[in-house]
């Protein structure tokens, strides 16, 4: 190895190893001040985990039923049952996790990263820009999230790509509206005019200057908006125009069998039910907290 590149390593690694101290210093100081939203944290990433490892962590095949174990009630065989089609229900619950997790995610970080990016243009360059944007984002937000999204997906047509583009664009004028909102605050700082003085593109500006110091905001508005987007996915699987059979959905376990057979074998409704409840109240905890930790106005109560 040249001497450059053992300059280069030896410069780098007390660099590393800062950022990993702060790191786990700043773990260490989330979860003594924000117990409930370590609570929150673990559930999160728990849930990620099975969604991530789902054909190791499920028991069986999560699609394969046995009509002789149909509506088998919560054992050692079976810990959540089985539905009417002798399907074993844990495994349809955490094949279940990988597909809400998968249109969350996907529809959050195509949603909020697309409405804050046009937020961000509309409150930097303002004028007719911020006036056009700003109309644009109104006539999104004068229809509710969900039926919005029940349009969207009735017109596009079942299937994964269209339930993540639909619910995407539901968060879009949340998104840019409080994208507009920073950087309308962010933009009057000194460092912003010091950049127009000597020059700098506003590209340059709201790429290198504007979007880093509001990220923090972004990052806050993605974790809350989580829980809404797997609602929202069980919402459209329970009206049966989410994800298509035979995969497994939250919202779809609780729809068809479970409600005909709600009597005689509850558990169809528990568990999925729970599993909903959980994870969005999870997300939504751990929001709460983020946003407590990352807004000054709320670190001193």
């Amino acid at each position: 190895m040249s001497e450059q590149g053992i300059i280069e390593r030896v410069a780098v690694r007390p660099g590393m190893a800062q950022q990993l101290h702060r790191g786990a210093k700043g773990l260490l100081r989330f979860t003594r001040t924000q117990p409930l939203g370590t609570v929150g944290m673990a559930i999160c990433v728990l849930a990620l985990i099975m969604g991530t490892f789902a054909p190791w962590v499920a028991r069986y095949d999560p699609n394969k039923g046995d009509s002789l174990e149909r509506l088998q009630a919560p054992s050692a065989k079976y810990w959540f049952g089985t539905d009417a089609l002798g399907r074993d229900l844990y495994s349809r619950i955490v094949a279940g996790a990988r597909i809400s997790l998968y249109v969350a995610f996907f529809s959050i970080a195509i949603g909020t990263a697309v409405g804050y990016l046009l937020g961000m243009v509309s409150g930097y360059l303002g004028g007719k820009v911020d006036l056009i944007l700003e109309r644009l984002v109104d006539a999104m937000l004068a229809f509710p999230a969900i039926l919005l999204a029940l349009a969207l997906v009735s017109v596009l047509g079942a299937g994964l790509d269209k339930v993540i583009l639909a619910i995407s664009i539901t968060f879009l004028p949340r998104a840019a509206r409080v994208s507009r909102g920073v950087v309308l605050s962010v933009k009057e700082n000194v460092y912003v005019d010091a950049c127009r003085v000597i020059g700098a593109s506003n590209l340059r500006i709201m790429l290198r200057h504007v979007l880093p110091n509001s990220l923090a905001p972004f990052l806050i508005l993605a974790s809350l908006a989580l829980g809404t987007a797997i609602l929202t996915e069980a919402s459209l699987s329970y009206l049966g125009l989410g994800v298509p059979p035979p995969h497994a959905s939250w919202g779809r376990e609780l729809s068809g069998s479970a409600q005909s057979f709600a009597l005689v074998a509850p558990w169809l409704m528990i568990f999925p039910g729970i599993a909903i409840m959980m994870v969005v109240l999870a997300f939504n905890v751990f929001g709460d907290s983020l946003r407590d930790v990352w807004d000054p106005r709320l670190r001193g109560s």
